[in-house]
């Protein structure tokens, strides 16, 4: 019995690793320069928010905690927001007008132009995080979907995508929050300790 336990957790564990290592092989390159826009961004006072639904909201809020709290070293707040949170909120949009409008109506009301949306779905098809994303590109904010094998139209609204190669919903999820840690690894990194590689970007922002 212990036999076959140890075999299931081994190949789900292996499994994830080999993900993991697939994903960042062939997204590294755009892992760090979101992290160098979003570092740029929060210099001229820029916000990100974050939105998904069920394990992917969860993960929409423990990214935006690492943010406003701290990742690894003391440094100031930085501000992000999950659009998962307020009940209140959620069930009024939901109510009044569609569960798919329960995130689209918060990006119009706190989205500016060159802020950040992270929108998360572990299949791409997500109706309020699509409609989200959508609306965010039309206020000229710089957007960001996290999605696995078969991102249908997240594409469509995405300037910046980290397509994890499974079609397993608990290893997307897994690797979802590891690129999550990776961007505030990087962010702070460029925030706090190498300022210099952002003047770039920061120039680039003029247009905001």
């Amino acid at each position: 019995m212990d036999k076959e336990a140890y075999k299931r957790g081994e190949q789900h564990f292996l499994e994830g690793l080999e993900v993991r290592r697939n994903f960042w092989e062939t997204h590294k390159d755009i892992v760090v320069e979101v992290a160098k826009k979003v570092a740029a961004g929060l210099t001229c006072g820029s916000k990100i928010l974050l939105c998904g639904n069920g394990g992917s909201a969860a993960d929409a809020q423990h990214i935006a905690a690492e943010f406003v709290n701290r990742y690894k070293m003391e440094r100031p707040p930085l501000p992000a927001i999950a659009l998962t949170t307020d009940s209140s909120i959620l069930t009024a949009i939901g109510n009044d007008y569609s569960f798919a409008d329960v995130f689209v109506k918060q990006v119009k009301a706190l989205g500016l132009g060159g802020d950040f949306l992270f929108g998360i779905s572990t299949s791409g098809k997500s109706a309020n995080v699509l409609a989200a994303l959508a609306v965010a590109r039309e206020r000229e904010m710089i957007t960001v979907g996290f999605c696995g094998a078969k991102p249908s139209l997240m594409q469509d609204h995405c300037d910046y995508l980290f397509l994890v190669p499974s079609e397993k919903t608990p290893i997307i999820q897994e690797v979802h929050i590891a690129i999550g840690h990776i961007l505030c690894e990087l962010i702070d990194y460029f925030l706090f300790e190498d300022g210099e590689a952002l003047e770039k970007y920061i120039d680039d922002r003029e247009d905001f």
